[in-house]
């Protein structure tokens, strides 16, 4: 399968993506709104695949894309990812956050350290990211759009999840919230909330069995590519969702 063709969506304007470097849904998405026609900065807290992904994507006809070092548990790092945008590029429109981390581990075994892990990544992160985003639109004055990346296990149980699974509809109720925060401002913020999305690091870090479970509870049975997801993110970081403000958008067949 291959992506849509492009249509100019994100002419002029300038975004900001975490957890971008790699072959997952950051990554696709980075590319798709480059495609889009948008200034990019991309984050993430491995500086070598971030260097790679940068290259890469710099191949593109007409890219402009810049890479930042960023940890998002770091409010330093996080706002040095977002001023390189508005000094490269004059601005910033656009932040995606796609920052987040997982793990397994049943209730009774989970540890502080573990749970707290998940949480300072997933949600904390997505805090410190769109909070930091939302002051700087106050001050250009002008709008801008966060997107989050949440997760279907927001809405649905799945063993050995709690700690994501809390992160994930964390992210749900901060995206619904500060939306209602930043109304005034004409900012808007919503999430996408996918079920299966394969890539290499999923690949590598999840048992063949249940990968093949998940991919049975699909609707098309099989897993999306992470840019089906991108291209919903782009969408909501276009003007054709122009009224569309605090919601999380189901990229799956898996909303409750």
């Amino acid at each position: 399968m291959s992506g849509p063709e492009s249509h100019d969506l994100l002419a002029g304007r300038t975004a900001v993506v975490t957890a971008a470097a790699g072959s997952g849904i950051g990554s696709a998405t980075a590319r798709r709104m480059l495609e889009e026609g948008a200034r990019v900065v991309i984050g993430d807290w491995h500086e070598r695949r971030l260097e790679d992904t940068r290259a890469e994507l710099a191949q593109l006809p007409g890219a402009e894309v810049l890479a930042v070092p960023c940890d998002v548990t770091d409010e330093d790092q996080v706002g040095r990812l977002l001023e390189t945008a508005t000094t490269e590029f004059g601005r910033l429109d656009v932040l995606v956050n796609n920052a987040g981390l997982g793990g397994t581990a049943p209730i009774q075994e989970m540890t502080d350290e573990q749970w707290n892990r998940v949480l300072d990544v997933t949600l904390n992160g997505t805090f410190r990211c769109t909070r930091a985003a939302v002051r700087l639109f106050g001050e250009q004055g002008d709008g801008g759009v966060v997107i989050n990346n949440a997760s279907v296990v927001g809405w649905r149980a799945q063993a050995g999840q709690a700690h994501y699974a809390a992160a994930k509809a964390g992210v749900m109720a901060l995206t619904r919230c500060a939306a209602l925060d930043a109304a005034h401002l004409g900012v808007r913020i919503n999430a996408v909330a996918p079920s299966l999305v394969m890539h290499a690091n999923l690949a590598k870090v999840t048992s063949d069995e249940l990968l093949a479970e998940l991919t049975s509870r699909e609707a098309f049975g099989r897993s999306a590519e992470p840019w089906e997801v991108a291209n919903v993110i782009v969408f909501l970081a276009s003007g054709y969702s122009s009224y569309l403000t605090g919601e999380v958008v189901s990229v799956s067949n898996q909303h409750p």
